[in-house]
C-alpha cells in the first residue's frame, strides 16, 4: 500500500507525517457502502425470478431459475468480503494513525530536549540550545523515530496481504465446503479458538456468511469475524422490530389490553431509536471503527459493541453498565466508553487502545428489581466467558484487560468476578452500591488491582441496607450518636456489601468531582482521567 497502493515496503519518515488516516477510513467505508445496493440486487433477482415462475414452464425455465438463483448466491456470498475490506482498511488506519501519534511525541520530545529532526528524519543536537550528553539523546531520539516507522511499515505489509487474499478469494470464488463440526454450547471460548484457528480461510467465511447467528455470538471467535456476522443480521434484526411495531398496531378493544400495547409499542420504539443510533455509529467512517460483537432482541435487547479491536489492542476497557440499561441506551453508553478511550488517547498517544460496551445481561428496569442480586449473578458466567474470549482471540503479547462496572454493573462485575473470576488485570467501580463482597480479596484480583470512585454528591451512598438504615437513626437520636457513627465498624456497608471506595475495602481510590450519579465521564471530573490511567496501566 505504500506509494501505489499496493506493494507493501519500507516506511519513509515523510510519508509517514503525509498519511491520512481519515482517507483510508473513508475507502473502507466506500466498500462497506456497496453492501446494501448488492443486497437490492440480489433481492431484485429473486423477485425476477417469482415473475418467471408465474407464467413459464418447462427446461428453459427451470434452467433461467437456476442460473438466476447462481447469479444471487453470488452476489450474497461476497457480503461478508465488503465489511473485510472495510475493516483491513480501518484497521490500517488506526496503526498507522497510532504510529503518527508515536512519531510526533517522540519528535516532540527529541526537540523539547534541545534536538533537531529534519525532513527525514535525521536527528542533530541544535547548535541554538547546548545540551548535555546530546550523543546518548540522539540515539535515543532515532531509536524512537524507528520504533514508529517500523510500525508504520509492519501496518503496511499486513494490510496488503489482507487485501491481497480477498482478492484472491474473489476470482477463485467466495463458496467453500462447509465445515463438518461444530463446538457445543458448552464449548469454552479455548476450545472455540482452537476449533476456528484449525479452519481455512475459505471454511471461515463460509460460517460468516452462511451461519452469522452462531458466529455472531461465539465468544472464542476472533472480533473481526464476529463483527462482519452480526452486521450481516443488522438489517434483518431491524425488519424483526418493524414487524413487531406492524403487529402492535392493530387495534385492540379498550382497557388492559389496550396499555399492554402502548407499553409493548413504547418499547419497540425505543428499541428501535436504539439500534438505528447503533447503526449509524457503526457505519461512521471515523477511529476508531465499531465492532459489533453481539445483538439480540430478546427482552429489552442487549448489545455488545467494540470501539477498536480489541483483538489488536495493547489495553481493552470492558464496559458494563447499570440499573435500566438496555438497547435503547447502548448508543449512549457506548458514548461513555468513547470518552474513556478518547481520554486514554490523550494520555498515552500512539497506544493502541480499545473499548468494549458490555450490555448482555438483563439489567434491572424497576428499583424493586435492583434490590436485588440476581440478576447480577445470572449475568455473572457470560461476562466470565466473555472475558475468557478476549484472551482467547487477543494476537501478540497479553493486552491488558480493565472491567470497569458503573451502579447496578459494578455488582455484575463483582458477582462475576468472586463467583467465576474473571479475564482481568484491573476491576473499576464507579457510583457503586456495593459489589457483593466485603472485601477486594474476594474478588480474586491481583494486589493492589481494584479500584473504585464514589462522587461526594452521587446519592448512592444512600442505599443502604433496610436494618442498617434502622441502626443508623438509633444511633441519630442519641447524644453521642455522631461520634458513634464515625467509630462505627459497619458505617460504609452499602446495600450490597461494603463501599468498595471505602478505606476500609482494602482497593485503592481515585478521585471524582461533584458530578452526582452519572457525571463520571465529564470532561472537567478528574474520574474520567482516573478511569483513562487504570485502562493503560499508569
Amino acid at each position: 500500500m505504500s506509494g501505489d497502493g499496493v506493494r507493501a515496503g519500507p516506511v519513509g519518515y515523510a510519508q509517514l507525517w503525509r498519511a491520512d488516516p481519515g482517507a483510508w477510513l473513508a475507502t473502507g467505508a466506500a466498500w462497506r457502502g456497496l453492501v446494501d445496493p448488492v443486497r437490492r440486487r440480489a433481492d431484485g433477482l429473486t423477485a425476477r425470478a417469482g415473475d418467471l415462475r408465474s407464467g413459464w414452464s418447462g427446461a428453459a425455465s427451470t434452467a433461467a431459475q437456476r442460473r438466476l438463483a447462481e447469479l444471487r448466491t453470488a452476489l450474497t456470498d461476497g457480503l461478508p468480503a465488503l465489511f473485510e475490506i472495510d475493516q483491513a482498511l480501518a484497521e490500517f488506519a488506526a496503526r498507522v494513525g497510532a504510529a503518527k501519534a508515536r512519531l510526533g511525541a517522540e519528535v516532540a520530545r527529541a526537540e523539547t530536549g534541545g534536538l533537531s529532526v529534519d525532513r527525514t528524519g535525521a536527528v542533530r543536537p541544535d547548535p541554538a540550545r547546548p545540551v548535555d550528553r546530546a550523543g546518548p539523546a540522539v540515539v535515543q531520539a532515532q531509536a524512537g523515530i524507528r520504533r514508529a516507522l517500523a510500525l508504520a511499515g509492519a501496518a503496511d505489509r499486513e494490510a496488503t496481504g489482507r487485501l491481497a487474499e480477498i482478492a484472491t478469494a474473489a476470482v477463485t470464488g467466495w463458496v467453500s465446503v462447509p465445515p463438518g463440526w461444530r463446538p457445543g454450547p458448552g464449548a469454552g471460548p479455548v476450545e472455540v479458538r482452537r476449533w476456528w484457528t484449525g479452519l481455512s480461510p475459505a471454511e471461515q467465511r463460509w460460517l460468516v456468511g452462511h451461519e452469522p447467528g452462531r458466529v455472531g455470538r461465539l465468544d472464542g471467535v476472533p472480533a473481526a469475524a464476529r463483527d462482519r456476522a452480526n452486521r450481516l443480521l443488522l438489517a434483518d434484526r431491524r425488519q424483526e422490530l418493524l414487524a413487531r411495531r406492524l403487529a402492535l398496531l392493530r387495534p385492540l378493544p379498550a382497557g388492559p389490553f389496550e396499555v399492554t400495547r402502548r407499553a409493548r409499542m413504547a418499547g419497540v420504539e425505543a428499541a428501535l431509536r436504539g439500534l438505528d443510533g447503533l447503526g449509524e455509529r457503526l457505519a461512521t467512517p471515523s477511529a476508531p471503527r465499531a465492532y459489533l460483537l453481539g445483538l439480540d432482541l430478546a427482552g429489552d435487547g442487549r448489545a455488545m459493541v467494540a470501539l477498536g479491536n480489541p483483538d489488536r489492542a495493547g489495553a481493552v476497557l470492558t464496559y458494563v453498565p447499570g440499573m435500566t440499561a438496555d438497547l435503547a441506551d447502548a448508543p449512549a453508553e457506548l458514548g461513555r466508553a468513547a470518552r474513556v478511550l478518547d481520554r486514554c488517547a490523550a494520555i498515552g498517544p500512539g497506544e493502541e487502545t480499545a473499548a468494549v460496551l458490555w450490555l448482555d445481561y438483563d439489567a434491572p428496569d424497576f428499583l424493586t428489581e435492583a434490590a436485588g442480586a440476581r440478576q447480577a449473578e445470572d449475568a455473572g458466567p457470560a461476562l466470565h466467558r466473555f472475558q475468557e474470549g478476549l484472551r482467547a482471540t487477543h494476537e501478540g503479547s497479553p493486552a491488558r484487560q480493565t472491567v470497569l462496572g458503573h451502579s447496578y454493573g459494578s455488582l455484575v462485575v463483582g458477582a462475576a468476578a468472586r463467583d467465576h473470576g474473571l479475564g482481568a488485570d484491573a476491576l473499576v467501580f464507579v457510583g457503586s452500591p456495593g459489589v457483593g463482597v466485603d472485601h477486594a480479596t474476594e474478588l480474586r484480583m491481583p494486589a493492589g488491582q481494584v479500584w473504585a470512585s464514589t462522587a461526594p454528591d452521587d446519592v448512592i451512598r444512600l442505599v443502604r441496607q433496610p436494618d442498617e438504615l434502622a441502626r443508623r437513626a438509633v444511633l441519630a437520636g442519641t447524644p453521642l450518636g455522631p461520634a458513634l457513627a464515625v467509630l462505627d465498624p459497619h458505617s460504609d456497608r452499602l446495600w450490597f456489601g461494603a463501599d468498595p471506595s471505602a478505606p476500609g475495602f482494602g482497593g485503592r481510590r481515585f478521585p471524582s468531582a461533584g458530578h452526582g450519579h452519572t457525571g463520571y465521564w465529564d470532561a472537567d471530573n478528574p474520574a474520567l482521567d482516573g478511569m483513562a490511567r487504570i485502562v493503560l496501566g499508569r
